[in-house]
């Protein structure tokens, strides 16, 4: 079945979406990019010239580039000249209310990707600014971190901050940051501190106001250590978490796996075949997280980058939004730098693993696209890619469920579309009311709230919750959900409308207890995929860390990297004491990408 025949009921994912999708010459002139060096790889490479760059800084110190090369006049990737009055990350801000990073321009590499071979370029950017001779950070002469020996090289570089002048270490995990205006231009930051309340988009009943918490809350480490060790002990539960770290091993063991899966099939056997090592090291085929918890790792990178000295300027309920668009086109920007180098297209090695929806996606911003087309213009826009993601993200507003969905609809834009959007607001409001204190019930209704009773995520979610509640156990309600919920027309079990349910109706089962939501969730063969990360990472958001069992902590803590080999060796017990470090986002703030604020 072709990956692009499932639609998604009583939603009109069409006109709406792409709307506001083709840029202008503001929306392609965006500041973001201001925070790294121009590169034009295409006329660099054709002519053998180096780019002129022109160092002259606008009045917050943030470098200008002169994108004109000397053999072609096509600007560079995501790069203008400084304009007057002010930063052009302030002035694009104000343009946009904060989505700043603009599209990659065809036959072009964006100069993120050329600063950092091999290593995360614009984050690593970002936290280790190069102080310049008169002291101020300047962001066009990146280092190279130094990794520490069992550690990745994004969270080595986060607990060991490079200092800048004066002895101020570049990200403080310990210190909340507050926004930094830039001088001239403090009207423009005061006029964000007090943000027009957010109008949701996902909500099924309309727009609605989301209000702001009496007080910004931060979840506890236990918590959010929870949340992490629950995505990834989820997401090793399930089978396919095994073929996956199989990625890991050299090519031929897994050519010899199809060919025994071949064999079974010819010859009607029924023993069949599992990941092998044979004559390797089996490390990577042992119990352990695979592409969930690594997807949910690159997003609480930006979480950590928005904190970081480059985004100071921006109002705090900005930054996040900076960071996350900085994230997907740095990656687009590494996608298409590898497509470039490679004879054809086909034959490009990849520096990643991932979804249909997110290679989709990183394909629409390599090529120019921008949210919301790079999630609507996409074969696998309905999938639970997002969700994952978006449980990261409901850090930032733990008790307040409105203000996480509108962050999670954000994200989810670069890679999804209807239900795909539905289940990654649904997602973030039940883990934000979680990490709030909320109890289950409460935060499946912060969930259900999200979902458009008209769709089909939403039928099946309050249908699949009925069935919880009526119910002793996660274990007695799984063949219900086999039967009721789980769909097995379709040739892959990631939808959304199928996934989220489960992992909300399980959790309700369990009474919010992971060890009975999980092992049930991975009963679920044909969701197994995603469906027990979801339930763990409710569920551990729930419970907290204490409610992982010291045997799943040890085993599922080290990322692999088999999804994302940058991430291999990330601790995410250290990962979730810098999130719980980090301030959490201001309230307020429009979180759209076809929303232009004044």
């Amino acid at each position: 079945m072709n990956a692009d025949l499932r639609t998604t009921d009583g939603v009109d994912t069409g006109a709406a979406a792409t709307a506001a999708v083709t840029p202008t010459a503001a929306d392609t002139s965006a500041a973001a990019a201001s925070a790294t060096p121009a590169t034009s790889s295409a006329a660099a490479s054709a002519a053998g010239a180096t780019p002129a760059v022109d160092t002259t800084s606008a009045v917050d110190a943030t470098p200008a580039v002169d994108t004109t090369s000397a053999v072609d006049a096509t600007p560079a990737v995501g790069n203008r000249p400084a304009g007057r009055g002010g930063s052009p990350l302030l002035e694009r801000s104000r343009e946009l209310g904060g989505g700043w990073a603009q599209p990659p321009v065809p036959g072009t590499v964006p100069a993120v990707d050329a600063l950092l071979p091999g290593t995360v370029p614009a984050v690593d950017a970002l936290l280790h600014p190069t102080p310049m001779p008169d002291g101020t950070p300047a962001t066009d002469a990146p280092r190279d971190p130094v990794p520490v020996p069992g550690t990745a090289p994004m969270v080595d570089a986060l607990l060991h901050p490079a200092p800048v002048p004066g002895g101020t270490p570049a990200v403080d995990a310990l210190q909340p940051l507050a926004p930094a205006p830039a001088p001239g231009s403090a009207p423009a930051v005061d006029a964000f501190q007090a943000p027009a309340p957010v109008r949701g988009t996902g909500s099924w009943g309309g727009a609605h106001e989301v209000p702001a918490p009496a007080a910004r809350a931060r979840p506890t480490r236990d918590r959010v250590e929870g949340l992490l060790l629950g995505i990834a002990a989820g997401d090793a539960a399930g089978w396919p978490a095994a073929r996956h770290r199989a990625a890991r091993m050299p090519e031929w063991t897994r050519r010899l796996t199809r060919e025994l899966d071949t064999f079974a099939e010819e010859n009607a056997t029924t023993t069949l075949p599992v990941p092998i090592a044979l004559n390797q090291p089996p490390e990577p085929l042992r119990l352990g997280p695979s592409d969930d918890a690594e997807w949910a790792a690159f997003t609480a990178e930006a979480v950590l980058a928005a904190a970081g000295p480059v985004f100071a300027g921006l109002p705090q309920d900005r930054r996040l939004r900076a960071a996350v668009d900085l994230a997907w086109n740095a990656l687009a920007g590494q996608i298409a730098a590898a497509a470039d180098r490679a004879p054809e297209v086909e034959s490009a090695v990849l520096p990643l693993r991932a979804r249909i929806s997110v290679r989709a996606g990183l394909g629409n911003l390599a090529t120019g696209l921008r949210p919301p087309a790079t999630g609507h213009d996409n074969p696998h826009y309905f999938d639970d890619a997002a969700c994952v993601r978006a449980a990261v993200l409901a850090l930032v507003h733990p008790g307040d469920p409105g203000a996480a969905a509108e962050l999670a609809e954000f994200d989810a834009r670069y890679t999804q579309d209807g239900d795909g959007v539905h289940g990654a607001r649904a997602t973030a409001a039940a883990v934000a009311a979680a990490l709030g204190g909320a109890a289950v019930d409460e935060a499946v209704a912060a969930a259900l709230a999200e979902l458009p009773p008209a769709t089909e995520i939403g039928r099946n979610a309050r249908h699949a919750v009925e069935l919880a509640r009526a119910v002793d156990s996660a274990f007695e309600l799984v063949p219900l959900l086999e039967h009721q919920i789980v769909d097995h027309v379709y040739s892959y079990g990631i939808a959304a409308a199928e996934t989220v349910p489960v992992a909300l109706a399980l959790a309700t089962a369990a009474r919010g207890e992971m060890t009975a939501a999980v092992p049930a969730a991975a009963c679920l063969s044909r969701v197994a995929d995603s469906a027990p990360a979801l339930a763990g990472a409710l569920t551990g958001a729930l419970g907290g860390g204490r409610s992982v069992p010291a045997s799943w902590r040890e085993a599922c803590r080290t990322l692999a990297g088999c999804a994302l080999p940058r991430l291999a060796g990330t601790d995410l017990v250290e990962l979730a004491g810098l999130l719980g470090a980090t301030e959490p986002a201001a309230p307020g703030g429009q979180f759209r990408h076809d929303t232009h604020t004044g």
